[in-house]
């Protein structure tokens, strides 16, 4: 079977599962795990920043709004050498036009080709669903009892991170900024992970599902959130962050410092935040850990957790993040 990924979370589960043997071509993004970089890529950013003149979060922006205003896709795909690749599977996703090539993209590109490889969509918006995506890859590619064992695994590690919670008490408030000019806080599973990790998110909190009891314990699956949203600074501010989580979507750790610098020496405002005072900042690799709704949540989970209830031992070692100094 010949596989094309063009979502890095799909080509992290292809991992998972024992199928990276299949994988013949991928997007700019898939960069995990190793051994997908001599795979040949198939996408490219239309968007361009200069990394060594710094960041600007708010120009990024502005270029994205403007692409997606007027209908253009923010990525180029090679229809020449993906044709050539003649797949079988084709791994794309349908959630968000900004953050990889979306599905209509590819299915424009496959309606000209001669051999019609199956699409497989990814859109998982929350914990359950990126595990059942797991599943449904694995059973497309015919390795139904490697996706079990994979997601059984993944399930048992975050039960033994939540045996350091607290339940019946109310945790700190955590702010969470996927993106810092304007700020966008935390959506999706993100939300999920930081509740269940004790935290609390109050500018975009999970909701109970219709019929749902009060969804805890067993049943919090059933507490979703919704997309990341956007806020002002002295909406974030009023929401009194005692713990803040800086990961830019997209952005490498040494960005996302860059963009902690940024805020610190601009904004009087995030100089003055409780996490900020208490030095409760918390840098990540967003682009690698928790933007990428694939098995790695996981590795997010255990930071959380660790982080948040003073249990550091439960961080992974190799996980990408620094205390803001």
């Amino acid at each position: 079977m010949r596989i094309v990924s063009l979502i890095p979370s799909g080509t992290e589960m292809l991992g998972m599962i024992g199928a990276l043997d299949s994988l013949v071509g991928r997007s700019h993004e898939c960069d995990h795990p190793p051994g997908v970089e001599s795979v040949p890529i198939l996408t490219a950013q239309k968007t361009h920043f200069d990394p060594d003149s710094g960041i600007d979060a708010s120009a990024i922006d502005a270029q994205v709004r403007q692409a997606l205003n007027s209908g253009e896709s923010l990525y180029r795909l090679d229809t020449q050498g993906f044709a050539s690749l003649d797949p079988d599977v084709i791994v794309t996703q349908s959630l968000c036009s900004v953050c990889s090539i979306d599905a209509n993209a590819v299915r424009a590109v496959v309606e000209a080709m001669d051999s019609k490889p199956r699409i497989i969509e990814l859109s998982a918006k929350s914990i359950e669903e990126i595990f059942d995506e797991m599943l449904m890859l694995g059973n497309a590619i015919r390795l139904e009892d490697n996706a079990v064992h994979a997601v059984v695994a993944l399930k048992q590690r975050m039960d033994r991170a939540q045996e350091h919670i607290n339940p019946y008490i109310d945790g700190p408030v955590v702010g969470f900024m996927e993106w810092t000019d304007p700020i966008f806080v935390a959506g999706h599973w993100t939300v999920q992970l930081i509740e269940r990790a004790g935290g609390q998110h109050p500018l975009n909190r999970t909701v109970i599902l219709p019929g749902s009891g009060a969804a805890a314990g067993p049943q919090q699956a059933q507490r979703i959130a919704g997309h990341s949203i956007a806020v002002d600074p002295q909406t974030f501010v009023d929401s009194k962050p005692e713990y803040l989580v800086i990961a830019p979507c997209g952005l490498t750790l040494e960005q996302s410092r860059m963009e902690a610098d940024r805020l610190y020496e601009t904004c009087s405002w995030f100089r003055e935040l409780p996490a900020v005072v208490n030095h409760r900042v918390a840098i990540v690799d967003g682009n690698q850990m928790f933007n990428r709704p694939g098995p790695r949540v996981v590795d997010a989970q255990e930071f959380l957790v660790g982080w948040l209830n003073d249990c550091e031992h439960l961080i992974p070692k190799d996980f990408p993040w620094e205390r803001y100094k």
